[in-house]
C-alpha cells in the first residue's frame, strides 16, 4: 500500500515554517535561551542562585529554563549572558551571492 505524504522543505527556521509572527526574532531568542540554560546547567546553579545572578525572581528563571521566551527581550537575554560571564558579539556581513536571501543566525 502506498501512502502519500505532504512533505514540505524547511527554510531552516521552524518558526517561519509555522508561519509565526517575527520568526527570526523567535529563533534568535530560542537559541539565546538555550545557551543561557546550557551555561546554568554546566555551572550547576540552582534557580535561586541563577535568579540572584541574573537579577530576576525564581519564577522567571523557571520559565526561562522551560523555554518560555515571551517576556524576555533580546537585550535582556544579552544581559543574562553577560551576567553569566559571556561576551555577546553581533556581526553584520554581506550574504553570499549563492544564497537567495539574507538571514539572522546565532552561533
Amino acid at each position: 500500500m502506498t501512502q502519500e505524504s505532504d512533505i514540505q522543505v524547511s527554510n531552516d527556521n521552524v518558526f517561519a515554517d509555522l508561519n509565526l509572527h517575527n520568526p527570526d526574532e523567535i529563533l534568535i531568542k530560542a537559541e539565546l535561551v538555550r545557551q543561557v540554560c546550557e551555561i546554568i546547567d554546566k555551572q550547576k546553579l540552582t534557580q535561586i542562585e541563577t535568579a540572584a545572578l541574573l537579577g530576576i525572581d525564581q519564577p522567571k528563571v523557571s520559565a526561562l529554563l522551560r523555554g518560555k521566551i515571551t517576556g524576555f527581550s533580546l537585550e535582556r537575554l544579552f544581559r543574562f549572558l553577560n551576567a553569566l560571564d559571556r561576551d555577546v558579539e553581533i556581526v553584520v556581513k554581506s550574504k553570499p551571492k549563492a544564497r537567495k536571501s539574507a538571514r539572522v543566525k546565532v552561533v
